[in-house]
């Protein structure tokens, strides 16, 4: 059974190794403490639980704990939420993301840019399992106001947004697509490492 020198003293990168031995009462502890305000032991609980959702659709029954987040007062619990949805919606069976789909995207329009950029790079773990929801997707994304941010965040929120917008595009490219990372590549939002990075990723 975990407890919390256990996970405190496992290594960054030793994490999924642990989440792979973790027993059903172990979950229970584990989303607990995704609550925790001890930054250290919420944040690797965090990293086991995600690293446990990629094999394994035992969170799944955690759905509506993860859904409760994403409301919270509390922007590392949002985020906490959002990861753990999007971890998850690969065993989405009852299609619970849906219900869920305009609050999640709320996240966009987050008070807090880190927030707010993961929720976009979350989507990384939606699209392949959601193909019907892409073409949303997409025009939210694309609906977001990169001006509006703060000079510092807009070519990291364009990036993550465009690359969301890639992965969509290799499953059905749209007009609305092109143009949008056309006036990427136009735009003075991106650098010439970064326009240069797009240009390699669209011919590839």
């Amino acid at each position: 059974m975990i407890d919390a020198e256990i996970l405190l003293s496992t290594e960054k990168d030793a994490l999924p190794a642990l989440s792979k031995t973790l027993k059903p009462e172990d979950l229970d502890t584990l989303v607990d403490w995704l609550s925790e305000k001890d930054d250290k032991l919420r944040y690797s609980s965090l990293l086991v639980l995600h690293s446990r959702s990629k094999d394994s659709d035992d969170l799944y029954k955690y759905w509506d704990v993860f859904v409760s987040k994403l409301k919270s007062d509390n922007s590392y619990q949002r985020s906490i939420g959002l990861m753990m949805i999007a971890a998850n919606v690969r065993w989405d069976k009852n299609s619970l993301f849906e219900a869920v789909f305009d609050d999640y995207c709320a996240l966009l329009s987050d008070e807090k840019p880190i927030t707010v950029r993961q929720c976009i790079q979350s989507f990384e773990n939606i699209v392949p399992h959601k193909p019907l929801l892409n073409a949303k997707i997409a025009d939210i994304l694309m609906d977001i106001d990169i001006l509006n941010a703060k000079e510092t965040m807009r070519k990291l929120f364009l990036t993550d947004i465009i690359n969301i917008l890639l992965l969509i595009r290799k499953q059905a490219k749209s007009d609305e697509i092109e143009k949008y990372i056309s006036d990427a590549l136009l735009g003075g939002i991106l650098d010439s490492k970064a326009k240069k990075a797009l240009t390699a990723a669209l011919l590839s």
